[in-house]
């Protein structure tokens, strides 16, 4: 059993897993194709991926994949706490550019299901947090794009001053949405 919340993008949902616990800790099916599927979500997953961040600050994103690699995205936080962002990148969709940012931790148990057509990132609000998600197409390394995090037309508080962020070199290379507006025609 599981609860599923529509995100500010109702493409975008928040689920919690039942955590069911007793003296010897708990148990919890976090993801079963099934009870998704009754959830109105049909996704088939491909890969899972599993992701350490040291420093508080760690700022992964954003990311997406073009066709035929679109992913939808499953995430999930076993260690620590993430603010969990995604950007609507659907050329014809009412909230293009538009974002969702969600909080994601260990303790809140929370997932995010990012769905295809969406760029991916989230920053680490505590040291050494693992973030774990299942994607449903496979890394494409040719369809592997990237918006800048810090864009402004995006409006992304990441909840930590920019100074403060870590980022890969990769990450903070990433183009403007407007620079990529042709991509997404």
């Amino acid at each position: 059993m599981l609860s599923v919340e529509e995100a500010a993008i109702p493409a975008v949902k928040v689920i919690t897993p039942k955590k069911i616990g007793d003296q010897r800790g708990f148990f919890s099916e976090i993801w079963s194709r099934e009870a998704f599927a009754e959830a109105g979500i049909a996704v088939d997953f491909v890969q899972d991926n599993h992701s350490l961040s040291r420093p508080v600050g760690t700022l992964r994103g954003l990311h997406f994949q073009s066709p035929p690699f679109t992913q939808a995205k499953l995430v999930r936080v076993t260690r620590g706490r993430i603010l969990d962002v995604a950007v609507d990148i659907r050329a014809l969709s009412p909230t293009f550019g538009k974002h969702v940012a969600v909080e994601l931790s260990a303790e809140n148990w929370k997932q995010l299901f990012v769905p295809a057509g969406f760029a991916h990132g989230f920053v680490t609000l505590e040291p050494d947090t693992e973030v774990l998600y299942k994607v449903s197409a496979p890394y494409a390394p040719q369809n592997d794009h990237g918006l800048a995090f810090d864009d402004p037309a995006l409006g992304i508080d990441w909840g930590l001053p920019l100074s403060e962020l870590t980022l890969s070199e990769r990450d903070r290379k990433h183009p403007r949405l407007a620079e990529m507006l042709r991509f997404f025609e």
